[in-house]
């Protein structure tokens, strides 16, 4: 079966000339359909990058990247993004903010409302849909925009860091929901944290990058079971496999400091 995603030889630099820095070189990497996939690695290894890239947002120098065998060349609705900044609309409602979106993707009034409300009940955020961003905590200004990101059916969803800025209590539970959501819908993820324990409990794979410039150094088969529940941090092949994750990002960076 084809890959969802599949990057080829891509390359990415910053400047010209002498001031030319390559920070992204020869990345091959391939998601399959219904795949959670974390980037993890060292601060400047390329992974958000990489992420941006992916998501049409960033250009590259070298290389293919095609999403069901069709080249990305611009940002488009196929893809769902979620930042670590919420970036909602201040001015709009959580309802609103979804609204926003799907109008933009072609989604008449009526259908947009539905559509809105159908996924803020997903996120658990129903009794919220007429509060503005100023009255929304960290983790439900996140929960939109999961919404947001969701509501237009996206092939493919790219998250970049978007727990990172919630306390550790609401980073779990985040984390819980996240995961419900891809057991019951199933979509491609492409999740960049500097978290293992986290890339862990969520992925099908971890894939660690390194640096100088950025590259894929390595990657694991998570293996672990599905549904999964926070209880499973504390097995043993759990912890093993977060170990083995963390050994391969300090090989990578020692790599790096020795080149």
């Amino acid at each position: 079966m084809p890959p969802k995603l599949r990057i080829a030889g891509l390359s990415k630099s910053f400047g010209a000339g002498e001031k030319r820095n390559l920070v992204l070189s020869g990345i091959d990497l391939e998601l399959a359909d219904n795949e959670f996939v974390s980037l993890v690695g060292i601060s400047g290894c390329g992974k958000s990058t990489l992420l941006s890239i992916v998501a049409g947002l960033q250009d590259f120098d070298d290389g293919e990247l095609t999403l069901d065998g069709a080249p990305i060349t611009s940002a488009g609705l196929d893809r769902g993004v979620v930042f670590q900044s919420y970036t909602l609309l201040p001015w709009l409602t959580a309802r609103q903010n979804i609204e926003f979106a799907l109008k933009a993707a072609g989604h008449d009034r009526a259908s947009s409302r539905d559509i809105a409300l159908e996924h803020l009940e997903l996120v658990k955020l129903s009794h919220a849909a007429d509060r503005y961003p100023s009255e929304l905590s960290g983790g439900m200004k996140q929960r939109v925009a999961i919404a947001r990101a969701l509501s237009y059916r996206p092939k493919m969803l790219l998250m970049d860091e978007p727990f990172g800025a919630l306390d550790a209590l609401t980073r779990h539970q985040m984390q819980e929901l996240l995961t419900q959501i891809w057991e019951e819908h199933k979509l491609t993820v492409l999740f960049v944290t500097h978290d293992v324990e986290e890339a862990v409990y969520l992925s099908d794979r971890v894939v660690v990058m390194g640096i100088g410039p950025g590259r894929i150094a390595t990657s694991f088969d998570v293996g672990i079971p599905r549904p999964r529940r926070e209880e499973i941090k504390e097995a043993a092949g759990f912890m093993a496999l977060q170990r083995q994750v963390h050994r391969a990002i300090r090989a990578a960076s020692a790599r790096a400091e020795m080149a």
